[in-house]
This record gives C-alpha cells, structure tokens and sequence, in this order.
C-alpha cells in the first residue's frame, strides 16, 4: 500500500502545533534503525491535560514513533531520529539534553504490565528513589496507588510482591510507578493489548481521569478504544518499499471529526475495515 496522501494531512498540523496547550510537538521527519527507514513525515502535538490516540494497521510506526518522544529508543542499537521532539520550548533531541532527565518528565507504560519482582510499595517507590527523592515516601507511595486507582485494593498488603497481583492490577501498578515521579506526560503503548475486557475498562477509565493531571498519548490497535477515550487521534498508514513498511502520518484531526468526517482517502478506507 504506498500513498503520499499522509503528507497533506502532517503539514496542515503546522499551524495547529503553535497552540499554547501544546505541551510537546514531535515531528519525525524521519526514524531508522540502521539503513530501514521506519517512519517518515509525522507530525504529533500533544496538547495539555488530553488523550492524544495513535492508530493504524501493524508496522505503521505508532509505537516507534510513541517510543521516540521520551527517547526509549536510544536504547536500540541502530536507532537514529532526525527531526525534533519540543518538550516546553526545548528540543529533547539536543545533545545537551539528558536522556534520564527526560524519561523523568515524560513516562512510559507499556504493552504487558512489567512490575518488578519486589513488594508493591517498592514498585511504586522505585523511581522515587533513583531520583534521591527526600519527603515522605509513603505519602508519594499512596498518591501514586490513589491515583492508579489501586489503593483500596493493595493498601492491606504492601509487602507483597507486585507479581502476585492479577493482570489489570499489575498494570494499574506500573501506571502508579511511572506517575509516582509526577511526570508531565505519560506515554502508553498498547496498555490494554493484554488484558481481560473488565480489566481494559479499568484502565480506560483510569486513563480519563489521569489525563485532569497529566497529557496522555496511547498507542491502540483497537479504534473503539480510541474512540472512548482519545481527544485527538493520529492515524498512521505504510508505503511498502524495497526496504519494507515505512509508517508516516495519514492525518491527525479531533477524535470525532476524524472518526465521523476523516479528510483522507485512506483513513476512510481503514475505519471501514477495507484493510488492518
């Protein structure tokens, strides 16, 4: 499936990303790993206190690009992104920049839930302590859980290890242990993928109230999900070349202008189901 129509839809997102509510503006005009060209021409704001969706058939570079925005993928070898991600003004890009001190900004949760194997309070306080920090951990500790909307369920048993918690708990614990730090935006790839559908409304539901705190941006196969939950939606296609699939930027609009009214071709043709 090769198209160019995805570079209209990028380069009219210029002027949407001087928003003041843009917390940050990441614009991948390109990502390799070694010589493949993964992603091309993708343009994502993400505004404050929103749910910002990324959605698209597999291989379209959704998570690549999610990944590219707290510099996860430095941790590839081969990685290389050209373009600039602005974090408040500053280009996280720039060698001056601490890729650690960004990763404390900007969270991460991903596909399957990744508790460590200590007690559930150290989970939580794991960040907390990387960072030296010196208050009143078990109040940084039960904020967290609150707010991952676990406490009540884990409060009598602290001690225990994170890994004895069912699916959707140890989820909610790895969101409690990357908001714990008070990130500025929270990423989440695939959170859901795993999970049983009570435990996905749990989290769905987690995600609309977090986002009163924090700029969200979540990375879904599934479109109903984008739909409830998602302020914004970014839907990414491929061109398939000699090197393989390189994913980029169909058209980002309002979750329910792109779902009721998508301006291009290919979106229409992807939320009827025409191709996955």
């Amino acid at each position: 499936m090769k198209s160019t129509q995805g570079d209209t839809g990028a380069s009219a997102l210029k002027s949407e990303a001087m928003d003041v509510d843009v917390v940050l503006d990441c614009h991948a005009e390109q990502i390799f790993y070694g010589d493949f060209l993964a992603v091309r021409n993708s343009k994502i704001p993400i505004r404050k206190n929103t749910i910002t969706g990324l959605i698209g058939p597999s291989g379209c570079g959704k998570s690549t690009v999610l990944k590219s925005i707290n510099r996860m993928n430095d941790l590839i070898r081969g990685f290389r992104f050209e373009g600039k991600v602005h974090f408040h003004g500053m280009n996280i890009y720039d060698r001056k920049v601490d890729p650690v001190s960004v990763r404390r900004n900007i969270g991460m949760v991903f596909q399957q839930p990744n508790p460590f194997s200590m007690s559930i309070y150290e989970n939580v306080a794991f960040g907390l302590r990387l960072n030296h920090f010196k208050g009143d951990m078990d109040a940084k500790v039960e904020k967290a859980l609150q707010r991952a909307a676990l406490w009540d369920e884990v409060k009598n048993k602290l001690k225990n290890n994170g890994l004895s918690l069912s699916g959707g708990q140890q989820q909610r614990l790895c969101i409690a242990r990357a908001i714990a730090t008070e990130p500025q935006v929270l990423l989440m790839d695939e959170p859901c993928s795993a999970l049983d559908p009570i435990a996905t409304r749990q989290i769905e539901e987690l995600m609309i109230e977090l986002k009163k705190r924090f700029s969200v941006a979540i990375v879904t196969h599934n479109m109903h999900q984008a739909a409830r939950v998602a302020d914004h939606t970014a839907f990414f296609s491929v061109d398939i070349t000699k090197g393989g699939r390189t994913g980029y930027l169909v058209e980002m609009q309002p979750t329910i202008k792109l779902f009721e009214n998508p301006q291009e071709n290919l979106t229409k043709e992807y939320l009827r189901g025409d191709f996955s």
